[in-house]
């Protein structure tokens, strides 16, 4: 199952890939990760969902990451009186907290601190930004905003305000019993939905205390005001580029992407690219020739995941969906001038460590040795992600004595992950390094090996060795 790209790919799961063995061709065909989506998932189903993959991993061994996408919270207009209204441009059009239903005059805003956040000239999208209103006149009771695109307005349709800053949390108390029910489950990643602030991602982190690594959704404009105190408390981001399309002009995702993958690889945090990356084969076999290139684009600036949502949840050809990314992938990263970006792109470390100097040094020695594979024994996964930051020629073969970091590192670019106990000493350390660079399909004997380690062994966090190696001569 060793994987020939250094990329990552994430399938969600949903009712086209509830079958066993449906998931399971998903990860044969190159899913390293699966989504859970609770906007569309019960507790009931949530478990049967990872039990299903455990499985899976057992069977294929090789470790499977899951990722729990919570739902966060989902601002509403209210009910019509009619089921819906139309709305001609330069109409005015109140929120309020009245609940009677609404007209082509007014309707219900039931929540109040929407109400009391709004100021003059913010702007209101309703259903996804098809109908776009600004703000006029604002009280904390209600607001009166001129429609700047016309459309039919209907029930509980979705609000999403790019230029307010809510004073609210992220997480609902729905999101807090999504979140309890895949802790006890033992996920491995919690993304966090309409991140505004650093704090935001804090609240999460309190709760999981360690159980599982936090992802933080970029989407709103406000986590983009604040992208480095964002990044800086997250363990991961998210370019959910979807609801990020909604609440901002369409033309500037693509830069913020590159903004958001660059500011992230630099503090070393992994970053996922997704929404509608193939789309079109949610009903067809073959993805568009736009799409490809959106996928390639994420894969040439060196992303760690692109993610499948609908493709591989809903779509008529789940599997083949997988297939065509990482088909994708594997061409891009043989590409001639591949290298020549990824290379580009790097940037030093802010505040640098010794284990980030070990690091830097070990793909510079691995480069010039033409080295098979870079072998990480690593406790906690900083020392993979700090090589991974780097962006190697050579794979990243991690090892580690906690099943959960090897699941968690299935998600980081170029990083192959065992689990298995920790080195006793240092001959120890090379002979199963070796051992496990050819058992897993990353060289054969005289093949050069470097090893990166820290001692006094079983110490997280001490980075302070590398070593070169032999295989088949246990160094």
């Amino acid at each position: 199952m060793r994987r020939l790209r250094r990329v990552k790919i994430i399938a969600t799961l949903g009712p086209a890939s509830m079958d066993r063995a449906v998931v399971a061709g998903l990860a044969k065909a190159g899913a390293d990760v699966f989504r859970i989506n609770m906007s569309h998932t019960d507790h009931a189903a949530l478990g049967n969902y990872i039990r299903m993959i455990r499985e899976i991993e057992e069977d294929l061994g090789r470790a499977i990451g899951v990722l729990v996408d919570l739902q966060g919270p989902k601002l509403r207009i209210g009910a019509f009186a009619e089921g819906s209204a139309h709305l001609r441009k330069g109409d005015s059009f109140v929120f309020d907290s009245d609940p009677a239903p609404g007209d082509a005059k007014r309707v219900r805003l039931p929540h109040p601190e929407i109400l009391a956040a709004l100021k003059v000239d913010d702007t209101i999208l309703i259903d996804d930004g098809k109908i776009r209103l600004h703000v006029v006149e604002a009280t904390p009771e209600w607001s009166s905003a001129v429609v700047d695109v016309a459309g039919r307005i209907s029930n509980r349709k979705g609000v999403s305000l790019p230029d307010t800053e809510i004073p609210i949390t992220s997480m609902t108390e729905k999101d807090r019993a999504d979140l309890e029910a895949a802790l006890k489950e033992g996920v491995d990643w919690v993304a966090i939905s309409f991140v505004q602030r650093p704090e935001d991602v804090l609240e999460v982190k309190k709760l999981t205390q360690g159980r599982a690594l936090v992802m933080a959704k970029i989407e709103k404009p406000q986590a983009i005001a604040r992208l480095e105190e964002v990044i800086e408390v997250s363990d991961a981001l998210m370019v959910a580029r979807g609801d990020l399309g909604v609440e901002l002009p369409l033309e500037k995702v693509p830069g913020l992407q590159k903004r958001i993958n660059r500011s992230a690889r630099r503090l070393g945090k992994p970053v996922v690219v997704a929404t509608q990356m193939l789309e079109s084969m949610i009903l067809s076999p073959v993805p568009t020739r736009a799409e490809v290139s959106d996928v390639a684009t994420a894969v040439f600036e060196g992303a760690d995941a692109v993610m499948l949502s609908a493709e591989s949840a809903a779509g008529q050809y789940p599997q083949d969906a997988v297939a065509t990314m990482s088909r994708i992938a594997e061409e891009v990263e043989t590409d001639t001038v591949y290298r020549g970006i990824i290379n580009a792109q790097r940037a030093d470390a802010p505040n640098p460590t010794a284990a980030d100097a070990i690091a830097a040094a070990a793909r510079d020695v691995a480069q010039t040795l033409g080295a098979a594979a870079i072998c990480a024994w690593t406790d906690s996964g900083s020392t993979a992600l700090r090589i991974a930051r780097e962006r190697p020629v050579s794979p990243i073969l991690a090892l580690s004595p906690k099943r959960d970091t090897a699941r968690r590192l299935a998600l980081v670019w170029g990083v192959h992950a065992v689990e298995t106990r920790d080195a006793s000493s240092v001959e120890d350390m090379v002979q199963r390094a070796c051992g496990h660079a050819r058992s897993e399909g990353f060289g054969d004997n005289h093949d050069r090996i470097a090893i990166v380690a820290g001692m006094p062994f079983g110490s997280p966090g001490a980075t302070n060795m590398i070593r070169i190696a032999l295989v088949g001569e246990g160094g």
